[in-house]
């Protein structure tokens, strides 16, 4: 049997024992102190949703497509246009190219490296000139992972690569509510613009009636003047607005990577733009683990608790292989021929004896990053709990608000109209319908606020239960 074969069955023994060694330890257990259900409300697992809602009560936000939940074609468009041209989201997706790159130069050194090689050496001086060919195939330095320490390190490679994978998906749901939110904002302050100048113009003709008024003696000079005032406030007001929208159309304009067209902008709030029934009632908390952030923290997790396998097969011998095998003649023309065969073979051993503390330092930075990264994949399950626990909190109170506020406006409505049909009559003063229209103005404000305050909690609710980056 020839010392070739003797050796690479040597290797593949050495490598078969390798990879059944491991010194990894078990991952500890995780306690986020959550509640096993969420803190609903009294009437939160039964609130109704609008018609237009798309998704199913059965299913959970991350079984629901972003397409499904949002029902506005135009903001659907913004959403796609976004994901293919914003630059953050760009910069996350090359973070998973490079991730991916790294873990697969980390798994090549589990196996052999050959490479091939051809040299000439030439030296001389006092003594002849001396030349020498040599061509061969090698291998260098490779390790025989008996411990585990290589493979180990590939696998904390494989997490942190899974984990940069589940940051994208987190940053991608990001920007569809980024996006979202910026739409309803642009939305909620073109419908407050829009109520402005309407307000402005209705003002505008009761100052000129309140001109006639008091040109005739049947009004008063203060009547005017606090007309005036009315009218000045509202044309401040519709000043104010027309910046915030055009603020809001940069941000939005950001947010997808180009220009966006006026056809695709919102007119204001006419209609939900979003979709989302209300949580079954027993649905369990652990939905959190769905999410891409808590993924990312987990894999984080496994990725450090396999460092300390790699920090612990460091206090053992490592032993590398280098060897070689090729033809060396004095004459290029002669290096293949007969009898020019060479071949080396030089296995080492490196047992660590002192090394300052450093292996033991090392083991003990391991363990703190795993400890680390368990204190903050518990701290992510937390903030998702609390998360989702403050949008379901928000989704009863914001529905009650918007039918208070609903009839809010319907009454400042009836006491604006009659105070004027009062004051027109001559039985109240102009302080009164002054008043009434305040409070109408306010009160349709209000109704604006409120209106975007419940879609926009309705698209957090959506990106705290990890759903939203499916198609």
């Amino acid at each position: 049997m020839s010392r070739p074969f003797l050796t690479s069955l040597a290797l593949a023994a050495a490598l078969f024992v390798g990879g059944c060694a491991t010194l990894v330890p078990q991952l500890p257990k995780v306690d986020a102190q959550t509640q096993a259900a969420w803190p609903l409300l009294p009437t939160a697992a039964t609130h109704a949703t609008e018609p237009a809602a798309a998704a199913s009560s059965t299913a959970t936000a991350a079984d629901i497509g972003w397409r499904e939940f949002f029902v506005d074609p135009q903001l659907e468009e913004l959403i796609a246009r976004a994901l293919a041209n914003n630059r953050d989201l760009r910069v996350a997706v090359l973070n998973v190219e490079r991730a991916r790159a790294q873990y697969r130069i980390q798994r090549a050194d589990r196996l052999p490296s050959l490479g091939a090689s051809a040299t000439l050496e030439r030296s001389g001086g006092d003594i002849p000139l001396e030349q020498t060919y040599t061509a061969g195939i090698g291998l260098a330095a490779f390790e025989l992972d008996l411990f585990g320490r290589v493979r180990n390190l590939s696998h904390a490679a494989l997490q942190a690569y899974l984990a940069q994978e589940e940051t994208r998906r987190a940053a991608q749901l990001s920007l569809i509510a980024e996006v979202a939110n910026a739409y309803l904002t642009l939305a909620a302050d073109q419908e407050s613009r829009q109520l402005a100048e309407a307000t402005l113009a209705a003002y505008e003709t009761s100052l000129e009636l309140a001109e006639r008024r008091h040109a005739t003696g049947a009004a008063s000079a203060l009547d005017v003047s606090q007309m005036r005032t009315q009218v000045e406030a509202a044309r401040t007001d519709a000043a104010r607005y027309a910046g915030l929208v055009a603020q809001d159309t940069n941000a939005l304009s950001l947010l997808v990577g180009a220009p966006v067209e006026a056809s695709l902008l919102p007119s204001g709030l006419s209609g939900p733009v979003t979709g989302l029934a209300a949580l079954p009632a027993g649905l369990p908390s652990d939905v959190l683990l769905r999410r891409p952030d808590v993924r990312a923290a987990e894999h984080q997790l496994l990725a450090a608790n396999a460092n300390i396998g790699a920090a612990r097969a460091a206090f053992f011998p490592s032993i590398t292989l280098t060897g070689s095998i090729g033809s060396a003649s004095n004459e290029l023309s002669g290096l293949f021929d007969s009898g020019t065969r060479v071949w080396s073979f030089v296995p080492s051993i490196n047992l660590p004896i002192f090394q300052g503390g450093r292996l033991r330092a090392g083991l003990g930075m391991a363990k703190a990053d795993r400890d680390i990264a368990l204190a903050q994949y518990e701290r992510a399950i937390q903030a998702g709990f609390r998360e989702v626990a403050d949008a379901l909190a928000l989704t009863t109170t914001l529905a009650q608000q918007r039918q208070s506020q609903q009839a809010l406006v319907a009454a400042a409505t009836r006491t604006d109209t009659l105070s004027k049909a009062r004051y027109q009559a001559g039985r109240d003063s102009y302080l009164t319908q002054l008043d009434a229209q305040r409070t109408l103005y306010a009160a349709q404000s209000g109704m604006v606020a409120v209106k975007l305050a419940e879609q926009a909690n309705r698209v957090a609710l959506y990106r705290v239960l990890g759903g939203g980056w499916n198609e």
